[in-house]
């Protein structure tokens, strides 16, 4: 028997070719409106975004001597607000290197970077490494400020949704403020102000690329890479952020090895920083309260100097 002709087998696969580009894009149609209803369906639930415009946060209270010591610190959340302007590129850099590598880029979801995530996971199955996650900063503003810490996939889809919106209605600055003020940092404390205090007693600009690191390790997961608790997962884990702030240009390779080859070393404030008065700051405290109430005493941020003097309080103990 003789071959068909090539005009009959060029036929036959013209045919297939469009019988493969027909249906593929048939199910982009699909996808598509089935997208399309999934927003539709879930966007009549969801909470309004307006409220990130007049962000006002929960800040420390603090009580002060007359030479300007420390006395006591009242609050609901250990946060001291700075807008972004007012924290250091580095600490800005290294949180966008740990959390979301092309914040700048997309539009609240990163799908590449959630199919990488995915992917980095399972290649890790069995392994003991961490998990990586795939939320963005968006996404994680949307589950500190609009939604619960439900984990479900309705909830995922509504911070997806909400995501977007919030990318479409604030600008990259105000968001990345937001979460860098809001993030909980463990021990208590919230926002990258109050964790530098925290945990080296230092304020951002202070601090060494090490310990800009350590900060930026702790959103996934603060208590798992709490040092204190957790000496060699918090080692990895910030080692992880320094390599990624190298292979983002944030540090050098100099830099990368110095700060890898540091140890975790954490700093409380000194005893001696601090006045003990312990009745004499219930008082005001006391007086406070009454004057503007509890929510503006634990939630306000004031600052206050009282007439304590130092020296003549040790006279009395």
């Amino acid at each position: 028997h003789r071959p068909a002709p090539p005009v009959f087998r060029s036929g036959r696969a013209a045919r297939i070719v469009q019988w493969v580009v027909g249906t593929a894009f048939l199910g982009f149609i699909f996808a598509v409106i089935a997208v399309a209803l999934v927003v539709q369906y879930y966007s009549a639930s969801l909470p309004s975004t307006d409220q990130l415009a007049n962000y006002d946060p929960k800040v420390v209270t603090r009580l002060y001597s007359a030479d300007g010591k420390l006395m006591a610190e009242y609050a609901k959340e250990k946060r001291f607000f700075l807008p972004l302007s007012a924290i250091p590129k580095q600490v800005q850099q290294a949180f966008l290197s740990a959390e979301d590598k092309n914040f700048y880029s997309h539009q609240g979801v990163d799908m590449w970077g959630t199919a990488r995530a995915i992917r980095e996971n399972v290649l890790n199955v069995g392994k003991g490494k961490s998990l990586v996650g795939g939320s963005t900063i968006t996404q994680q503003v949307v589950k500190n400020f609009l939604l619960t810490n439900e984990k479900s996939i309705e909830r995922k889809i509504k911070e997806a949704i909400l995501a977007y919106r919030i990318s479409n209605s604030y600008s990259k600055e105000k968001i990345l403020e937001l979460y860098l003020n809001e993030i909980y940092l463990g021990q208590g404390t919230y926002g990258v102000a109050a964790a530098a205090i925290t945990y080296f007693d230092k304020s951002l600009d202070q601090l060494a690329t090490e310990e800009v690191a350590l900060l930026a390790a702790f959103p996934k997961a603060p208590a798992y890479f709490d040092p204190a608790k957790n000496y060699d997962r918090a080692l990895e884990r910030r080692n992880y952020v320094i390599s990624r702030m190298r292979e983002d240009g944030v540090i050098d390779e100099a830099e990368e090895k110095r700060a890898k080859a540091t140890k975790i070393i954490t700093q409380h404030r000194s005893k001696d920083e601090v006045v003990r008065a312990d009745f004499f700051s219930e008082e005001v405290r006391r007086a406070l309260a009454s004057m503007y109430g509890s929510n503006v005493l634990y939630e306000g941020g004031l600052y206050v100097k009282t007439t304590l003097n130092p020296t003549y309080q040790d006279y009395t103990d």
